[in-house]
């Protein structure tokens, strides 16, 4: 009897399944009158699923996977995704996705789906971003989509999908992992037009360079210019000053000043000594 009871115990244990925390889950029944999607959610915790039911999960945190090409980052299979610009050049790229399931939503998910989360996310949202990239890209040149326009591209492609997705889905955001992948030819074009400006850029700077320092020296002369121009004019003037202020009687007394009393022995013409006029 014993034996029974824990047989039936460990039966009624295996019947249970659990719902993690951060998770809900989703009761379908697989036969009968009423299979298909339970409409009701169950939060975390543990339920009885008998035989005729199966309990699938899904979590409402946030998810984040990336397509790549590498075999060592998300799937060992090439995931990458490949769009084309309006000149016909072909982009590869990295593409990597954070978003949430609305909880409430999550049986609307299932029946439409009707398959696991990870699925659906490489699946169907995956095709959605990709044809997003697609439409988004055919419109603009490929040097918008490998230089400054990338940013509005991407903005464009997460839009899209926001809107494919809200009645179930939370984007959060799509990104670039790593840089596109242009062709080989794209790739060196691109390098030696940004070579190229940025030489031009270089020159330029040289040319402003070379102006101001002209200019700087310009006006130093100038102003060296103006100096001895105004030294020159005050001299000019204290000489003038100094001229009109010269009388026979100032230049007379300024000479007995410094006269020693000695005659000269070299007299003038008229006999005369200098500087000293005798009436």
């Amino acid at each position: 009897m014993k034996k029974t009871l824990l047989i039936i115990g460990l039966l009624t244990l295996a019947a249970c399944s659990k719902v993690p925390a951060g998770n809900v889950g989703i009761k379908v029944y697989l036969l009968g009158g009423d299979k298909g999607v339970d409409h009701e959610e169950l939060g975390p915790g543990r339920y009885w699923i008998g035989v005729n039911e199966d309990l699938f999960v899904f979590p409402t945190f946030s998810q984040n996977y990336v397509w790549t090409k590498s075999a060592t980052e998300g799937s060992p299979d090439d995931e990458s995704i490949t769009f084309q610009t309006v000149e016909g050049m072909s982009v590869n790229a990295d593409v990597g996705i954070t978003y949430s399931v609305i909880p409430d939503k999550v049986p609307m998910i299932f029946q439409k789906y009707r398959k696991q989360l990870e699925e659906i996310t490489h699946i169907y949202i995956r095709n959605m971003v990709r044809d997003a990239f697609v439409k988004a890209a055919s419109t603009r040149p490929v040097e918008d989509v490998y230089g400054a326009g990338k940013a509005k591209l991407l903005l464009e492609v997460e839009q899209s999908v926001r809107e494919q997705t809200q009645d179930m889905f939370k984007i959060e955001r799509i990104y670039l992992v790593g840089d596109l992948r242009l062709p080989e030819q794209v790739t060196n074009a691109l390098n030696l037009k940004i070579q190229a400006t940025q030489q031009a850029q270089q020159v330029e700077n040289e040319i402003r360079t070379a102006k101001a320092e002209a200019e700087k020296k310009i006006a130093e002369a100038e102003g060296q210019g103006k100096s001895i121009l105004i030294v020159a004019q005050s001299q000019a003037d204290a000489n003038n000053l100094l001229a009109k202020s010269l009388t026979p009687e100032l230049v007379q007394y300024q000479a007995l000043k410094v006269w020693n009393g000695i005659l000269p022995t070299t007299m003038l013409p008229n006999g005369t000594v200098p500087f000293v006029s005798v009436k």
